[in-house]
């Protein structure tokens, strides 16, 4: 007999994947796979960085399946793990920068210009959605994490309070905050550095 997964709720899915059974916890990962992009996109404003956090995140998951509580919303639980990984791709970010300061800034320039090149051959509407990526990416923790789970990945406002454990009011206010910060970043052309700069 063969099982339709897409059919199985994401408890089930959990259950039967720490059984073993490696097709359910395929069915989360297709699930899943494109909120958790769209989290880590946003969070690192890079997109083959968010390829490496979506890879981490699944890892984590498939590990911590036994924590998985099946009536929380597995997107959420999800979206927590890939926020804890874009907070430690930002770390080893810092200290790749701090040590990798003094180093040939000859060859920082030549991969600064030929980045400009390849997005100069990019499509407006490319060049419009990385300088909204990254001009979230610059934004500090306490904003880009509510605005993220809930303008991208799409959680209600109390899921996200949930999630981040502060008030539904206060992801309120932060999400306002966010929404500000970035409309002044895009305004003043700010939206093109790097993210954390």
């Amino acid at each position: 007999m063969s099982v339709d997964w897409s059919t199985l709720s994401d408890g089930d899915l959990a259950a039967l994947s720490l059984a073993g059974r490696q097709p359910a916890f395929a069915e989360i990962l297709r699930r899943y796979r494109a909120p958790v992009f769209r989290v880590a996109r946003a969070w690192t404003g890079e997109a083959d960085e968010a390829l490496d956090i979506v890879q981490e995140t699944f890892v984590a998951a498939h590990r911590a399946l036994g924590r998985y509580d099946g009536t929380r919303a597995m997107q959420a639980w999800l979206s927590t793990i890939a926020l804890n990984k874009c907070r430690d791709w930002a770390r080893r970010r810092a200290v790749r920068r701090f040590l990798s300061f003094g180093f040939d800034h000859a060859t920082q320039a030549e991969t600064v210009a030929h980045d400009a090149v390849a997005i100069d051959d990019e499509a407006a509407d490319r060049q419009e959605l990385d300088r909204v990526t990254r001009a979230i990416a610059t934004l500090p923790d306490t904003l880009k994490t509510p605005l993220i789970l809930h303008t991208i990945d799409g959680l209600p406002q109390a899921e996200v309070a949930a999630t981040l454990g502060i008030s539904a009011k206060a992801v309120e206010t932060r999400i306002y905050r966010a929404r500000a910060a970035l409309t002044e970043k895009l305004r003043g052309g700010q939206g093109g550095g790097e993210p954390g700069a």
